[in-house]
């Protein structure tokens, strides 16, 4: 499950980091949001409400997909209605503080080199959201660099790692 949700959310990044540079429209990057946010948010359900899910795996994996799925869908929200993203930007803050945690966590456990990697990328994924928050609440960071590192981000941390978990090429 985690490959298909790499790969979505490595899709929605990549592409939420081109329209923070300007080059796709407001309304149109709600699509590609609403649909990864649904895959997102249906792999979290799916996974954490299946019979015998252990609280500290398969719902931990719901929980924290959910922290995605929701921030997806809450940009195509904002997009559709042209709201101002304050909310979200406070929301950013608050799953930035969680991540942060969970990265540390993972690393101080880290046994193999997946571990190692998903570590760095929770915590990776904590400084996303922080400058989602820079960005959206007190504005100090512009559109343009924090695209720049969402579509970094997206690419390395999601999109690749997603891709070759799919394909076989990298085993969890």
């Amino acid at each position: 499950m985690i490959g298909l949700v790499l790969l979505w959310v490595g899709a929605v990044l990549t592409l939420n980091g081109l329209w923070l540079m300007g080059r796709i429209g407001d309304r149109e990057i709600a699509v590609i949001n609403i649909f990864a946010g649904g895959i997102a948010f249906l792999a979290a359900i799916v996974t954490a409400f299946r019979a015998g899910a252990e609280v500290t795996g398969e719902i931990a994996f719901g929980a924290l997909v959910l922290l995605f799925a929701f921030t997806y869908l809450w940009v195509a929200i904002n997009r559709i209605f042209q709201l101002d993203g304050r909310g979200l930007g406070w929301y950013s803050l608050f799953v930035a503080i969680t991540a942060v945690p969970i990265g540390v966590e993972i690393l101080m456990n880290a046994q193999q080199a997946w571990d190692w990697w998903l570590g760095l990328d929770w915590l990776a994924w904590a400084v996303l959201w922080f400058f989602y928050f820079l960005l959206l609440v007190p504005r100090r960071l512009s559109a343009s660099f924090v695209g720049a590192v969402t579509l970094l981000e997206g690419i390395l941390t999601a999109w690749l790692p997603g891709y070759l978990i799919l394909r076989g090429h990298l085993a969890i």
